[in-house]
């Protein structure tokens, strides 16, 4: 058996709002020295999967730049390996891609060059390890034209995702993205196993313009082939979101005895491109406890339920709590962080307070994606001294000292830089 995978990474993660400004979803960085996409790349290593197809599209290069040619997850091949598909203009001049099956079909001439028996069809953005040669028997076991993977989730998250009804057998008679009103909370994963020619086919005859796996392959061959699903028990999260991208962090930090992801397995590496770093170094009066610290952070100060980027420096004095703090940060001294999301490059100046107080409103500006209580400040951004920061406050991208007219930034707040140059 022949299997190409073809991964779905163009995605901007709109509800991850200031950390997908300027980098595609799937490399945000995740667990300290790890980019999201780094798991469902070292899945395809690890299951013997080395022909990849990655279907790039928003903000690219950061994501482009990590994968390379390939080398940390052995893709860097003679005959197969690792090719960036990124959308290019056609005779029609329509080349954006609309949906995640029309991204697969403006690349269908890659799938027949490479002449897979089958597809295997992945989304870059969850975080999960899976060995994907079980999924690939249970396919070849029940002849399926498509093998849907899911997973049951709590039935008040249901409508979040695609939901599926199967038989004894596992044969899917029932697909709704989406719905209002989930008649089950068995949900698809956006992971499939298409026989290639039934995926060729399908590509080539239905003709929306947007057409979606979800939206349109699915629910078509269910009534037009056969449609089976395999059922995942292990840890799987959509991390599509600030509360959920937060919550799979600090998952990482749990005692050896809860922990639900174990990233130290031996026989189930997960691969990264690694930065040429020192051991991370710890002050005579540095605490840790219930943290991941990455190689190059110096840690003078306090850390607890954290998670720490490479090259983070957090001075004497200053106490991290339940945040994540990106490469190569700087927390002076006598600076408190609780429930904070800091991007790369920031530096919080002596004495400042992040997240200080009971959450009275959610984001003035954009509710829907802070309401929670942790504030999230973007890259390069540098706050005064002494600045104290309630809760749900938005601080964009490279907004410097001159950017903050206040030494107390109100629950609610949104700031930007000057000129709105983020």
């Amino acid at each position: 058996m022949k299997v190409l995978g073809m991964i779905l990474a163009g995605g901007r993660g709109s509800r991850l709002d200031l950390l997908s400004l300027g980098r595609a979803k799937p490399s945000v960085p995740f667990a300290g020295k790890f980019r999201i996409i780094d798991f469902v790349l070292s899945n395809c290593c690890n299951s013997d999967i080395y022909d990849i197809g990655i279907l790039t599209q928003y903000s690219p290069l950061s994501l482009n730049e990590h994968i390379g040619m390939g080398q940390p997850w052995d893709f860097d091949r003679k005959n197969t390996g690792v090719t960036l598909l990124q959308p290019y203009e056609g005779f029609s001049k329509d080349n954006w891609y609309r949906g995640t099956a029309d991204a697969v079909r403006q690349n269908i001439n890659f799938i027949k060059r490479k002449n897979p028996s089958h597809v295997l069809i992945l989304s870059g953005d969850h975080i999960y390890k899976m060995d994907y040669r079980k999924l690939l028997a249970r396919h070849l076991e029940t002849d399926a034209d498509v093998t849907v993977c899911a997973q049951e989730v709590p039935m008040e998250e249901a409508s979040r995702f695609g939901i599926l009804s199967d038989n004894e057998e596992g044969r899917i008679y029932e697909f709704e993205e989406k719905p209002n009103e989930p008649k089950s909370n068995l949900a698809s994963m956006g992971i499939y196993v298409f026989k290639t020619d039934v995926l060729l086919n399908i590509l080539q005859t239905l003709q929306h313009e947007d057409l979606d796996f979800g939206g349109h392959v699915i629910p078509h061959l269910i009534q037009h082939g056969n449609v089976y699903s395999y059922r995942f028990k292990g840890y799987w999260k959509d991390v599509g979101t600030y509360d959920s991208y937060l919550e799979s962090n600090l998952e990482l930090t749990c005692t050896v005895d809860q922990i639900k992801l174990d990233m130290y397995d031996p026989n189930w590496i997960i691969h990264t491109r690694s930065e040429e770093r020192p051991a991370a170094k710890f002050g005579s009066k540095a605490s840790v406890c219930q943290s991941l610290i990455s190689n190059g952070a110096i840690v003078a100060g306090s850390v607890t339920k954290s998670v720490i980027s490479p090259g983070v420096h957090i001075h004497p004095n200053a106490v991290v709590k339940n945040s994540i703090i990106l490469n190569d940060a700087v927390i002076e001294e006598g600076c408190i962080i609780e429930g904070a999301i800091i991007d790369k490059n920031v530096r919080i100046g002596k004495g400042s307070y992040i997240g200080r107080g009971p959450v009275s409103m959610p984001n003035e500006e954009n509710p829907k994606v802070l309401s929670s209580g942790l504030n999230v400040i973007g890259k390069g951004v540098t706050i005064p001294s002494e600045t104290i920061i309630e809760r749900n406050v938005r601080i964009f991208p490279n907004c410097s000292e001159s950017d903050f007219n206040d030494k107390l930034i109100k629950c609610g707040s949104t700031i930007y830089p000057a000129g709105g140059m983020y």
